[in-house]
């Protein structure tokens, strides 16, 4: 078995809509094609043995042991891939359950695809998953605990920890969108301009000098003691000298941590002797010279949250220990502890196992005691200095026992300091009687602090602290999004992406959009290339400045990741050709429009999926909807238009020589095509096509009039700025130049059809074929050329795509030969600019050259420059 690529879905796909994580792994079987797990000797036995926890996996038999009957009665091996790779992710706490396994068309290959959790953690499993099963076919042994432990260490070291985790579910729930921006805790929840951002627990509306205040302990202390808050007596040390002074002054039992310290690093608690002091000064100055020593306050350690000035909850924070019981060892107790099916490993259950380190056997040696020691009945034996969860620490939730006077005071910490979210670390008896009355103190004050212990406590009620951090960021009524309208289809998106963005524009938005020539933020271009992806889109809907987006989604973008939101408010489909049929496992048109049918799958169910009436397979993706359906068509008697709208529904259409919204019965005409510069007076049938979705698009929103609408196409000129690669026409004095990115069939078509109604005689044709492409589509480029154009030049683009330009000029030169009429000059020049040199220098007058370009932006550049020479001379 071999795997042949691994591709991450993080969005909306052509698997599936709903289930945005998906690893998709094809897998070259090779000689284990003809073996299914029925022909395999003691494969299912080995396999149970393993896994006994797959019986649950029900497959397609839908009861629990589906898939062992599956195996039983014989499945092959990329099927078994699958549920192993599920299977290690719940072994490893990332219980995730769906599946599918589907040839690719290719005799002995397959698409295993598989939920994720993390990213890396499913790129694991997929290779695990294969290395697994290929033991279990040979019969040998393997290792299984070392892959479980090693997914587990992946889960921890990539996924949002669980205070961020609980925000970011908490904003989902909210129908908030989210985008991780690194791989720690920066998250942005919102897009464009609405957007926040949250780090673990600190947000975009956290005051930077409330958090520099909390930084700084001895300063916290200062503070607050001035507004007459119970806090511990301390000094602030460096030597060993000044901790001498500071016992003096202090005294026994005090605490040394580290001024710049948090989570607790540092810090040692209840000293009674200059051994223990010493020890615990050098533990402070790993994190910094500057260290405080305070007398230490006896008492319970409670950590009270305050969020937005107002208080949530509290919890008893207990270190990490162990009861005894008189007959065993605490190594022995510890292990018992551990085995509490509450405790995982980091943070994947409600407690964290137990880990004994340097802190644990000094805390053991200071009372004489070691591992092997067996403490009295019902001692409790602490095994860290500090009561944090991540060290096998445990909580109670206490909040129903807080006094009114505590609550006041904590709210009121919080404004003195300054942090919207708060944590408060009080050491006092118990929280019932005011602090200030049983002596306790708070002892620190802390921005970023964690939610772990309110969300999962050992004992008592959970506290979802994270609605009251999305209620403060996002007020009812918001949901932090913009505008997003998708658009995806074979031939067209560019142009309508372009002129749904111009439009918005004079409807003054501020919009971000991307193209196949590049990103757009608020029209500067800021990235250049094919930017039709997900990442593209990303980088618009995390700009800070748009409050608009307009995405072009291409076929290769949905294959290769999946799209970059789960949902929009507009999608549009323009049509479906047979361009890229043969790449990326799509084989058909069928599948090809189930590929464009994931963009209107994400519309909202209040939102538009704007269809081509026109094209088959696109009007029949509205069959499969949930949200409104909008058409748009070039004929306004089509009976698809006239019975969508006599229910009432909306439509744009091409009628009279206007463009028109047509909406239930009645009809609006917008603009007459002559008055619209990118149809060429009409003569451009495809761009009356574009402008169609586009009118409707805008139309719906309630900020853009019909007006808006109509300046901004009287405004969308035809031009190398606004619309480059685009039937772009250059006028030079004895002939023109028009450059078209038209780069498959049905482009090529509209392209030719322009062609014929412009005016020039010859007409020559710079032509190319995509060497990715099938063989009977490279031919067609070459009858369409033969059909259209006097005189062909062939050239080649940059990337050969697995083709030899040899190769592609010969079917290019086999469809010319199959159709054409007339005696056509044939020029083979591979370079491009050498081509467009050559067209240049042997122009006749009054001839029209039309290029196909490659590289749009070096194509367009040169031609300018020739253009400028020629006026210069």
């Amino acid at each position: 078995m071999k795997i042949v690529e691994i591709k991450v879905m993080k969005g909306p796909n052509y698997w599936s809509v709903r289930r945005p994580r998906l690893i998709q792994m094809k897998l070259d079987l090779e000689d284990m094609e003809q073996k299914p797990t029925n022909l395999l000797p003691g494969f299912k036995e080995r396999l149970e043995k393993m896994f006994p926890g797959m019986y649950e996996h029900r497959c397609s038999v839908g009861e629990p042991g589906g898939f062992f009957e599956r195996v039983t009665e014989g499945t092959w091996l990329g099927h078994v891939i699958e549920h192993i790779a599920l299977e290690l992710q719940t072994l490893a706490g990332m219980d995730t359950g769906f599946g599918r396994t589907r040839g690719t068309g290719k005799e002995g290959e397959y698409f295993v695809v598989f939920s994720y959790m993390e990213e890396d953690a499913g790129v694991y499993a997929a290779k695990a998953a294969t290395r697994v099963t290929q033991a279990i076919a040979d019969g040998v042994d393997y290792n299984l605990e070392e892959d479980i432990m090693r997914l587990r260490e992946i889960r921890e070291e990539t996924r949002l920890g669980p205070s961020t985790g609980c925000i970011v579910d908490e904003a989902a729930k909210r129908d908030i969108p989210f985008i991780r921006l690194n791989k720690h805790s920066l998250v942005q929840l919102g897009y464009g301009i609405h957007q926040k951002r949250i780090r673990a627990t600190i947000a975009s509306t956290t005051s930077n000098i409330a958090v520099d205040i909390a930084c700084d302990k001895e300063e916290t202390k200062n503070l607050l003691g001035a507004s007459e808050i119970p806090v511990p007596r301390g000094v602030i040390i460096r030597t060993e000298e000044g901790l001498r002074d500071a016992i003096d002054s202090v005294g026994y039992p005090m605490v040394l941590k580290p001024v710049d310290g948090n989570h607790g690093k540092g810090a040692t608690t209840d000293i009674n002797n200059w051994d223990m002091a010493v020890k615990a000064l050098a533990a402070a100055q790993v994190y910094g010279r500057n260290t405080i020593c305070e007398r230490f306050i006896t008492g319970f350690d409670f950590r009270v949250l305050v969020i937005d000035n107002k208080f949530i909850c509290a919890a008893l924070r207990t270190p990490a220990s162990v009861t005894g019981d008189g007959t065993h060892t605490i190594q022995w107790l510890v292990d018992e502890t551990n085995k509490d099916p509450r405790r995982g490993f980091g943070h994947e259950k409600v407690l964290t196992s137990i880990k004994l380190d340097d802190f644990s056997n000094q805390m053991l040696e200071e009372k004489g005691y070691n591992l092997e020691t067996v403490p009295p009945m019902g001692e409790l034996v602490l095994l860290k200095p500090t009561a944090n969860l991540s060290t096998g620490g445990t909580s109670t939730d206490v909040t129903d026992e807080v006094h009114p006077a505590n609550i006041f005071m904590c709210e009121r910490i919080a404004q003195i300091i300054g942090l919207d979210i708060c944590g408060i670390d009080i050491m006092a008896p118990d929280l019932r009687l005011p602090i200030s009355e049983n002596g306790g103190a708070v002892l620190e004050v802390n921005a970023a602090p964690g939610f772990r212990m309110h969300i999962d406590p050992a004992v008592g009620l959970p506290r979802n602290v994270a609605e009251p951090v999305i209620e403060m960021l996002f007020p009812k009524g918001s949901a932090g999004r913009i505008p997003i309208i998708a658009v995806t289809g074979t031939n067209g998106k560019t142009t309508t992406t372009r002129i749904i963005a111009h439009i918005a524009r004079s409807a003054g938005y501020k919009v971000g959009y991307t193209t196949s020539d590049g990103v757009y933020i608020q029209n500067q271009m800021l990235m250049k290339g094919d930017c039709t992806g997900p990442v593209s889109s990303t980088f618009v809907l995390r700009d800070p400045t748009v409050d608009f987006a307009v995405l072009e989604c291409a076929r290769g973008g949905i294959l290769k990741s999946g799209l970059a939101f789960q949902n929009c408010d507009i999608a549009i489909i323009t049509n479906v050709s047979t361009d890229h049929i043969g790449l990326g496992g799509i084989d058909s048109l069928e599948q090809m429009a189930k590929v464009k049918a994931v963009v209107a799958e994400t519309v909202f169910t209040h939102g538009y999926a704007i269809l081509n009436a026109d094209d088959d397979l696109v009007y029949r993706i509205k069959d499969d909807l949930k949200c409104n359906i909008g058409l748009f068509s070039m004929d306004e008697n089509s009976p698809r238009i006239k019975k969508h709208c006599k229910n009432g529904g909306l439509a744009t259409v091409y009628e009279n020589g206007y463009v028109s919204i047509m909406k239930g019965t009645w009809k609006m005409r917008v603009m007459k095509v002559a008055e619209i510069p990118i149809t060429y007076g009409g003569r451009a049938t495809h761009n009356i096509m574009n402008t169609l979705p586009a009118i409707l698009a805008t139309y719906l929103y309630r900020n853009i009039r019909v007006s808006d609408i109509k300046v901004a196409l009287q405004t969308f000129v035809p031009s190398p700025t606004l619309t480059p690669g685009r039937l772009n026409l250059f006028i030079f004095k004895h002939f023109k130049f028009l450059v078209d990115f038209a780069h498959n069939q049905a482009g090529l078509q509209l392209l030719g059809d322009f062609v014929s109604k412009m005016d020039g005689a010859p007409k020559v044709g710079i032509i190319s074929g995509t060497g990715d492409r099938r063989d009977e589509d490279i031919r067609d480029l070459g009858k369409l050329s033969a059909q259209y154009f006097d005189e062909i030049i062939i050239r080649q683009d940059k990337n050969l795509r697995g083709r030899t330009a040899e190769a592609i000029v010969q079917l290019l030169i086999e469809g010319i030969d199959a159709t054409k009429t007339k005696d056509i000059p044939i020029t083979i020049i591979y370079n491009e600019k050498e081509a467009i040199m050559h067209a240049y220098n042997t122009a006749k007058p009054g001839s029209l050259i039309t290029i196909m370009c490659d590289v749009v932006a070096e194509a367009l550049d040169m031609i300018k420059g020739l253009k400028e020479e020629e006026d210069k001379a």
